[in-house]
């Protein structure tokens, strides 16, 4: 029997990027779930026209929460649940593979990664950052979202992890104005997680998320300020990101530089007040 799929999509004024993201993932979804937290746009009429169930649940503080709620109260049926921002969407070349090799899978595998690609002011960005793969894809009933206020990975419960070579793509239509307030909000969430310095496990993290998750442990013991200007000259020079041309420097000066340095002001400010 065909393996079947269920696709969760959260929302919040998202009517710029849902049509496109239930569109290429209509061909191989069994059904689409949008669980919304309370637009105003047209976000929930445009996916209900394109055949999605929606369902709306208040904002319980964080995504991670709010996927979990998802998991735990949607009546899914599928054998297997993917995730997705309604700014991303499937590359043709995944969609391909997962119809191609999922019904293949061996029980034990219970999750599978897919390799992210950005699209920043236009253009798909082909050097500058290291490979990310996030699981994405699970048995239903096989994971979790570890609950953290930002950064958050997938965790399995059972089973192993396969990675696919597909790729889907984070493709956001906002402009830098919107891209710059929205990051204002992730500093201030990395600094009461940087300043709460907890420890954080790794278990049923893939391999990638594992070795980002070390990766960022080790960053954070770097001296501050000079950390924000290395990581920048490591992504635009060393990894190549000059190749994209001025979206490669935004995207490395803006994410990289402004962003890390932000973070270490902010927590520098409030070592202060204190």
């Amino acid at each position: 029997m065909k393996s079947t799929l269920s696709v969760i999509i959260l929302t919040r004024d998202e009517q710029l990027h849902i049509r496109r993201c239930i569109e290429r993932v209509r061909p191989i979804a069994t059904e689409i779930f949008v669980v919304d937290c309370g637009s105003v746009d047209d976000t929930q009429s445009i996916a209900r026209s394109l055949g999605a169930t929606v369902v709306e649940h208040p904002w319980p503080g964080c995504q991670a929460k709010q996927l979990n709620w998802a998991l735990d109260n949607l009546p899914l049926t599928g054998d297997w649940v993917l995730r997705l921002d309604a700014d991303e969407y499937l590359t043709e070349a995944l969609i391909a593979e997962i119809q191609a090799k999922l019904e293949g899978l061996s029980e034990t595998v219970t999750g599978v990664t897919f390799r992210l690609v950005r699209v920043f002011l236009g253009r798909r960005l082909r050097f500058g950052n290291p490979v990310i793969r996030l699981l994405r894809l699970w048995r239903r009933g096989q994971a979790r979202c570890e609950v953290r206020p930002m950064d958050e990975h997938m965790c399995i419960l059972t089973g192993t992890i396969v990675d696919f070579s597909g790729a889907f793509l984070d493709h956001n239509l906002h402009g830098l104005l919107w891209w710059s307030q929205k990051h204002l909000g992730y500093a201030e969430r990395e600094v009461n997680i940087l300043a709460a310095d907890a420890n954080e496990t790794e278990e049923g993290f893939s391999s990638n998320a594992a070795a980002k998750r070390r990766m960022k442990a080790r960053y954070a013991r770097l001296p501050r300020f000079w950390r924000a200007f290395a990581y920048f000259c490591y992504r635009y020079f060393l990894r190549l990101g000059f190749l994209d041309g001025v979206p490669g420097f935004l995207w490395a000066f803006l994410q990289a530089f402004w962003y890390r340095t932000l973070v270490d002001a902010l927590l520098y400010e409030r070592e202060r007040n204190q």
